[in-house]
């Protein structure tokens, strides 16, 4: 087991038009500069022979991170601001995407395509040991990271009985997963997050008193066959292993899991405990990371 440490929203711009558009346009439409704006910039430009960006710059118009922004929408690559969506702060893969933490995030994206990811292991369980060991911002964080590198990407939320996905996304659709297995919605209440271009996230949805009933019926199974046939990558997030055994019930239907602890908090034996549990049922434990937070 390898240890690493560690409906719809969008951006004003379509995604379609990302990649043709220039930096000058992109810094408009994100209301950056302003119409004025860019008359001094390109006066500035033709003077000095510089770049756009680097005029907008001298100008005092725009920072480091506003030419970042821009240059992420031309390449495809899903980058936001604080300011500038209602996403949750821990999200750092889009909002820091180029901090230790994520290039960390990225290095697991790796080992999970070499060791996990293929045509025949499509879905994989992120589950904490204990609560607060961060597995559901791992999980959100490693589905942004996943949505990046242009994998088509579903984030479930299967902790039905604390939930957070639909607070770390802001999602208004407050039906999810546990009304699907319940029988009172139809599998198509997803919410496709357009400023992360390839990302997709159902919710929990209504808390049910029978969670771990529902993650065991059969309808449970189909639903994840049906998942895995129409997306590159499916990350779901489950509850602590060490509260219930709805965790051992979704890695089952998922086939593989990575565990997730906290440094100098999370219990030794609780960690092999549930990896032994795990491997008894026949779920392939692909890593652990440890969070040091």
């Amino acid at each position: 087991m390898d240890i690493v440490n560690i409906k719809k929203k969008s951006l004003s711009i379509h995604n379609a038009d990302r990649r043709d558009s220039n930096i000058g346009k992109l810094l408009l439409d994100l209301g950056k500069i302003k119409p004025e704006d860019a008359e001094r910039v390109l006066r500035l430009q033709k003077e000095e022979g510089i770049r756009f960006g680097d005029a907008a710059q001298r100008l005092g118009l725009i920072s480091d991170a506003d030419i970042m922004q821009v240059l992420s929408l031309q390449f495809d690559y899903p980058y936001l601001q604080l300011d500038q969506c209602a996403f949750s702060k821990d999200l750092i893969a889009a909002y820091q995407p180029f901090s230790s933490q994520v290039e960390a995030l990225r290095a697991l994206r790796s080992q999970l395509i070499l060791r996990w990811f293929n045509e025949k292991n499509k879905a994989l369980a992120v589950i904490s040991v204990t609560p607060g060991d961060g597995g559901s911002h791992l999980a959100a964080n490693l589905a942004v990271v996943f949505s990046q590198l242009g994998e088509k990407t579903l984030l479930i939320d299967a902790n039905l009985r604390e939930p957070v996905q639909h607070k770390i996304f802001n999602l208004t659709e407050s039906r999810g997963l546990s009304d699907i297995l319940a029988g009172r919605s139809a599998p198509d209440i997803a919410t496709k997050i357009e400023s992360f271009v390839d990302l997709t996230v159902l919710g929990a949805g209504t808390t049910p008193p029978n969670p771990q009933e529902l993650l065991n019926r059969s309808n449970f199974t189909d639903f994840m066959r049906q998942a895995v046939a129409g997306y590159d990558a499916v990350i779901v997030d489950t509850a602590p292993a060490a509260e219930t055994s709805d965790a051992l019930a979704v890695a089952s239907r998922c086939g593989g899991a990575i565990l997730v602890a906290r440094l100098n908090q999370t219990r030794l034996a609780k960690l092999k405990n549930i990896q032994d549990q795990l491997t008894i049922s026949g779920v392939q434990i692909v890593g652990a990371v440890v969070n040091d937070f």
